[in-house]
């Protein structure tokens, strides 16, 4: 069988790699060539150059940026039955009176399509429509050859265990989401029941940077790449019946994984929130800028970025007389870093380092690029919605999906990598359980640890003691 190539050679400096396997011609009805680069087609046609035939196999590139981006104009099912239509119906596979020779030069394209359709959008079979085509589809081709029978029962079962894998991470998630309180809740509950902070439970700032890209990683690692496409889904204006996506989602894991960031930021306030003493404040703000500066030389800038906003919300910023103990030269660099001025210039220009870095690696630490997800969901967005999916001739705008399917191939390539730092059991639970404070519990904690300073900060004070503590 054709070997699937690692993403890192699909895409090019340029965006798209050349073919690498044998193409059709560029004359090929339906489908628009310039300077031997596909730029769009008809669906119809586009669907047609995804199917292997005897003498013809798409190149790579292709079949993960058409896969990636037709969703945007029909269902993964709906492409699916027409793929098991168009192999068993041109190739005759349904013919009993078809020669086996001919079966055996079409059948490993055909497994090795949805080879790399199962492994890279794993979860798009989570619908019983796509199971039951593809095994329909493998049995027509595995029946009576032991060889592809084999290929077929690996593939099958490699699916089965991503799909039961998710299944499992997303068990987790719902259990620590169901555990998950507000931080003062316990605390008037139960006072003695949260006396621990982050440095009692891991002292080394590097060592909880590491843990810290332990859960960047494994989020990661979930996300599928159809969940950036299937975040900005809109209604295809040549689809006069209803939206591709007005099902419900089959996954949830990019939401999940804004979801950490979020909480990471809540966590770095509470902690610096926390303390009764100005020098134990003034020693978590130092703790955390160690802890960032780590994450910055790991190549992890989303915790980076998590923990520099967790120091940036109003409740810790407005501490004024904290932050007089503190040293804050080395915070100064790491906020110039993610500085958002000219579009993220100097974040944008580490990051390509990291990357450049990532692909000369000799050692798994150095292949670590774990970006700032916010702004690369939104590098993503605007992209979209900067360009038409539909030519006004109605053809798919192709060359728009190469440049997505490149972004994302990047971040499929970063998503792989495993974790080479040892995992810390009870630090990770801790980042990932203990009770967090709410907005306004952060800024009850923060004016009784420093006064109002004004006549509004004064009221709202008096508000959230009341709420809070039951006493104005």
């Amino acid at each position: 069988m054709p070997q699937t190539p690692p993403f890192a050679v699909m895409f090019d400096s340029s965006g798209y790699n050349r073919p690498l396997y044998q193409s059709k011609e560029d004359s090929c009805e339906g489908l628009y060539y310039h300077d031997n680069n596909l730029l769009s087609g008809s669906l119809e046609a586009l669907i047609q150059h995804l199917v292997p035939s005897i003498d013809y196999y798409p190149d790579r590139t292709y079949i993960f940026t058409f896969l990636l981006s037709s969703r945007l104009f029909m269902h993964p099912f709906e492409l699916m039955a027409k793929v098991c239509h168009l192999c068993t119906e041109h190739q005759r596979l349904s013919d009993p009176t078809m020669d086996k020779s001919q079966i055996r030069k079409i059948a490993p394209k055909i497994l090795q399509l949805l080879t790399e359709w199962t492994e890279t959008f794993p979860y798009d079979f989570r619908d019983e429509r796509m199971m039951r085509n593809l095994k329909d589809l493998t049995h027509r081709i595995a029946n009576g050859e032991e060889t592809y029978r084999k290929t077929v029962q690996q593939m099958i079962q490699s699916l089965i265990r991503k799909l039961a894998t998710l299944g499992q991470y997303e068990e987790v998630l719902a259990k620590i989401n169901a555990t998950s309180t507000d931080r003062l809740t316990v605390l008037k509950s139960k006072p003695q029941s949260i006396q621990r902070d982050i440095i009692t439970i891991c002292s080394d700032p590097y060592t909880l940077a590491q843990q810290l890209t332990h859960i960047e990683l494994e989020r990661l690692n979930y996300i599928g790449p159809e969940e950036f496409v299937q975040a900005f889904l809109q209604k295809d204006p040549l689809d006069n019946d209803k939206s591709c996506y007005d099902e419900p989602k089959k996954t949830r894991n990019l939401e999940a994984y804004v979801e950490w960031f979020n909480r990471l930021s809540y966590l770095v306030a509470t902690e610096i929130c926390m303390p009764v003493k100005k020098k134990h404040r003034a020693r978590m703000i130092e703790y955390f800028i160690d802890v960032a500066r780590e994450c910055f030389n790991i190549g992890n800038f989303n915790s980076l970025m998590a923990i520099i906003s967790g120091m940036n919300m109003s409740p810790v910023s407005r501490l004024k007389k904290t932050w007089a103990k503190v040293k804050t030269a080395k915070f100064d660099i790491l906020e110039h870093q993610m500085d958002p001025s000219s579009n993220f210039y100097n974040y944008r220009t580490a990051l390509r380092a990291a990357a450049q870095r990532s692909l000369t690696a000799h050692s798994s630490r150095e292949k670590i690029v774990i970006p700032f997800f916010s702004l690369f969901i939104k590098d993503i967005y605007f992209l979209n919605e900067g360009c038409a999916n539909r030519l006004p001739n109605g053809h798919i705008n192709f060359e728009k999906f190469w440049e997505l399917a490149k972004q994302v191939s990047e971040f499929m390539i970063w998503k792989q990598v495993e974790c080479p730092f040892e995992r810390e059991r009870k630090t990770l639970q801790y980042l990932l359980t203990v009770p967090v404070f709410s907005e306004d519990a952060l800024y009850l904690a923060s004016y009784e640890s420093e006064g109002p300073e004004n006549n509004t900060e004064k009221d709202r004070w008096k508000s959230l003691r009341s709420n809070f503590l039951g006493r104005a």
